[in-house]
C-alpha cells in the first residue's frame, strides 16, 4: 500500500498546474493542506521571479503562515465580498466533482472562501478520487461545544456513527481555528449525504460540514500514468 509520501510528486504536479490560473492583480483564496502548500509555494515563486502581484485570502492559520513565508500579501475573509479564484486540496472527490474536506479541521473557513470565489478549483492526487463521498473518510462536522450531545444524537438518528475527533500528541479533543470541536460521522453507502448535509445545516449548534456539494468548477488531478495533470470540469 502506498503512503501519503508516495503521492507527493502528484500533489506537486496539481499544485503547480493550478498556478497557471492565477493572473496579476487577483484576490486568491489560499487553501489548507499538503497539496495546497505546493500551490502557495509556486505562487510565491512566481511573485518573486515573474513579478506578478496577488493578494491571498488564507483559509487557516497554517495557510496564513505559509503565505507569510512566501511574501504573499494577505486580506482576511471578513474584509472581502468576492474572491477571484480559490484553490484548495480535498480529502475526496466524487465523479460529479463534489468534494469532502475537513481532514485538517479547517473546512468551515475553506467552504466560506470557496463560496466567495468566482471560481473554486480543487487540486488533488489520484488517490483522492472516489466513487462516492464518505468512501475513505468520515464526514467532518464542526460544532460548538454545548451542542456536542445534541448533534451526536442527530447524527445517530440520520444513520451515522459519530465520534468526537481527538487530538494527536495532546490530551483532549481537536480544537479548530474557530475554537470549536469536530465530530466525524461515518455513514453507510445507502445514506443520502445531500439530505444529511441539509439536515445538519438545520441543526442548531452545527457550524459547517465537510461536504462541498456543487462548489468546484474544476478539479486538477495529478496522475501517475505519464506523470501528468488531468483536468476535470463540472458539467453545465
Amino acid at each position: 500500500m502506498k503512503s501519503s509520501r508516495d503521492y507527493e510528486p502528484l500533489k506537486r504536479l496539481a499544485g503547480v498546474a493550478a498556478v497557471r490560473l492565477v493572473a496579476d492583480g487577483m484576490l486568491c483564496g489560499m487553501g489548507t493542506g499538503s497539496t495546497a502548500r505546493f500551490f502557495i509555494e509556486e505562487v510565491g515563486r512566481r511573485m518573486r521571479d515573474e513579478g506578478i502581484r496577488i493578494t491571498g485570502v488564507p483559509t487557516s492559520f497554517q495557510s496564513r503562515l505559509l503565505c507569510q513565508q512566501q511574501g504573499i500579501p494577505l486580506c482576511d475573509a471578513q474584509d472581502c465580498r468576492r474572491i477571484d479564484l480559490a484553490v484548495d486540496g480535498a480529502d475526496e472527490v466524487d465523479p460529479d466533482l463534489n468534494v469532502m474536506k475537513g481532514g485538517g479541521a479547517a473546512h468551515t473557513m475553506e467552504k466560506l472562501v470557496a463560496s466567495m470565489a468566482s471560481q473554486f478549483v480543487v487540486i488533488v492526487d489520484e488517490s483522492k478520487l472516489v466513487p462516492r463521498l464518505g468512501t475513505s473518510i468520515d464526514v467532518p462536522v464542526e460544532i460548538i461545544l454545548p451542542a456536542l450531545g445534541y448533534v451526536t444524537e442527530v447524527v445517530t438518528r440520520l444513520g451515522g456513527e459519530p465520534r468526537l475527533r481527538m487530538g494527536t500528541n495532546k490530551d483532549g479533543p481537536v480544537v479548530t481555528d474557530n475554537g470549536q470541536l469536530v465530530i466525524d460521522a461515518k455513514f453507510g453507502p445507502d445514506v443520502d449525504l445531500r439530505e444529511v448535509d441539509a439536515r445538519l445545516h438545520r441543526t442548531p449548534g452545527v457550524l459547517e460540514t465537510g461536504l462541498f456539494f456543487d462548489l468546484a468548477a474544476k478539479v486538477l488531478v495529478g496522475v501517475s500514468d505519464g506523470m501528468r495533470v488531468r483536468s476535470m470540469e463540472r458539467k453545465a
